[in-house]
This record gives structure tokens, sequence and C-alpha cells, in this order.
């Protein structure tokens, strides 16, 4: 199973309904916010406020660490691992040898003047971040609460309000931790707050489906159709990704397909295949096109990961409307950019 099924640790007949935990002592009827006082955790990389691409309003999104995918383009490259890592950012080093000297572990080396951290070493004791007088170095990852985490959501409510905002849930992959998202999404939805979830799908469907109580708009990334290509740019089979589409389709009426619009990879008979695939699913009718931009290729340095789009450019503006209007003809509302 690729993730952990939410169906595998509460009874099913619970799932809809308060959750009866396990404390010291007689068992205890707990709601929702009340789990949240429980210390639920999970792992986050980012937290963006007043974020207008990602659902509608201004929202808060919140970035899970983790993928199942490996896909060439991704622009968020510290949200793959489900683990912490540490980014350092050659341009901001002072080379003051801070990091190199309170570093538990000697995982960081002196080589030519420049300071080359040794990943088999590195224990992320956070020291060197600490020591560091120029914020070259970072933690990408770090365990928050959900009762930290709705603190820091319920700052905005007042512009969730005024623009039918909210809360994104993006990442990585957020069903990598369903616990910690299903906690969230409820407490969200008994305080009225908007959510959206964004996810590539590769899930399992019990996982999934338990989720559309308590999600106002999905945001599903439909990359390629075709298996054989998706197995080479992401690393997994769509399989389960386009009948997990399908089956969520029947479920739930609020699903807005992001099409992530690559050159070389997606932008030729794939078009066609995604405006058939999602044409075919009468409740879907919404698509946003991502284009694919470098902003995210200096994140692969920082991590010390290798960038496998090198020298693709992005489309012109006007192959991307026309690819737009291809995608219109299949009856489809279409929107460049999230």
């Amino acid at each position: 199973m690729l993730v952990e099924d939410l169906s595998q640790i509460i009874p099913s007949h619970d799932l809809g309904n308060p959750l009866v935990l396990q404390t010291p002592g007689p068992s205890k009827r707990l709601g929702p916010c009340e789990m949240g006082t429980l210390q639920t955790t999970g792992t986050v990389f980012d937290i963006a406020r007043y974020s207008t691409h990602d659902g509608p309003g201004i929202r808060t999104t919140v970035f899970f660490k983790g993928c199942p995918l490996d896909c060439w383009w991704c622009h968020n490259p510290e949200g793959q691992s489900p683990q912490p890592q540490l980014v350092y950012r050659a341009d901001r080093c002072i080379r003051c040898l801070s990091c190199f000297k309170v570093c538990p572990n000697q995982a960081i080396a002196l080589t030519d003047g420049n300071l080359v951290t040794l990943s088999d070493k590195c224990q992320l004791s956070g020291d060197c971040v600490r020591a560091c007088k120029s914020g070259a170095r970072e933690i990408a990852g770090k365990r928050i609460t959900v009762v930290d985490l709705m603190e820091q959501i319920e700052k905005d409510t007042v512009f969730y309000d005024e623009s039918g905002g909210g809360v994104t849930f993006s990442g990585g992959e957020p069903l990598m931790q369903p616990i910690f998202l299903q906690t969230l999404l409820r407490v969200c939805k008994e305080r009225k707050i908007h959510t959206a979830l964004e996810t590539c799908g590769f899930v399992d469907s019990g996982t999934l489906l338990t989720t559309c109580p308590y999600v106002d708009v999905y945001l599903y990334d439909l990359k390629v159709v075709d298996n054989e290509k998706h197995q080479r740019f992401t690393s997994a089979p769509n399989k389960v990704i386009l009948e997990n589409l399908d089956q969520l389709s029947r479920s739930h009426d609020r699903i807005i397909i992001r099409f992530p619009l690559i050159p070389g990879v997606n932008d030729d008979e794939d078009v066609s295949q995604v405006g058939e695939f999602v044409s075919s699913l009468g409740s879907v009718k919404e698509v946003d096109i991502l284009p694919y931009h470098k902003l995210g290729i200096e994140k692969y340095t920082r991590l010390g990961m290798r960038y496998r789009m090198a020298g693709i450019e992005p489309l012109p503006s006007e192959e991307v409307g026309k690819i737009a209007d291809r995608l219109r003809s299949y009856g489809l509302k279409v929107k460049v950019g999230g």
C-alpha cells in the first residue's frame, strides 16, 4: 500500500463520527477539536500566507512533506522526501566557519575553500543552522502539531471571509500523512474554514475518499494519461491515479484538474488525451493549466539534487493559449494558472 490507510486505523463506521481514542483510564469520546489538543503532529516544509494561486480567494497554503511521485519538473523538490533535509544557499555563505566548528558529527568539510556537507554523516542536529550568521543554512521540514498549525491558519480568517478563501493543503502529497491531514480537515470543517486539497492521486482509494466530507474543493493533478509515459517521467504508473479520479468524481462535485504543461512531455497528443478523459467525467468541468517554469531549479542545487529538465524552455504564451483552446473544445472551463 502506498500510504497509510485511514480505514485500517479507524473503523469505517467511525470515520464520519467523533473518534473514540484510547487514553489512560476509561476511554473518552473526543470531537475533532479536542483531538487536536492531543498534539497530533505532521511534517510540513512551508506555510504560505496570502496565496491567490491555490484555490478560490485569499488562502493559507500548507505544504506537506513527502510525495510518492518523482516528477522530473517538480518545482518543490523539498517536498519529495518525507524526512527533513538540509538546505544550503552557497550564495549567502560568508565562509565564517561557524557551522564547521559546531557540527557535532563532523559532517561539514572544508574543501578548496568551499564548505561541503557530508550527507552520510549529517544527522540534522540543526547546530549549523543556528550558528550560521548569514542565513545560508536551514532545514526544510519541521514537525508541527494540529494546535499550532491551526493557530497560524486562523490568523487570516478575516481575509478568508472577505475573499471567499480558506486553507489549502498541498505538498508534496498531503495524503501521505492521512491522520494529520484528516484531523486538520475535521477541525477546519468544524470552524467553518473553507478547505482545498491538492493531490497527485497516487494514493490508496479508501484514504482519498474518507476526506470527501471535509474537503470543499479538490485540486487534482493530472499530468499524463499514457501509462508508459507517466511511468517514465514520474517513476510511477497512473492506473491508480485515473481510477481514483473517476471514483472521486462520483463522490464529490467540486474538482479542479491541474494540468502541468511540460514542453516535450505532455504538450502534444497528450493534450487531447487529457481533454477526452476529463470530459468523460460528468461532474468535472474545470482545468487549470500550470505552464512549466524554471523558478524551482535553484532549489535542487541547494538540496544537492539533480535537475533533469535542464535546457528545457517554457512554452511561449501563444502556444499555451492554443493548448487552452484545444482543451476548451472538449467543453471544459479552462484557465491558465492556478
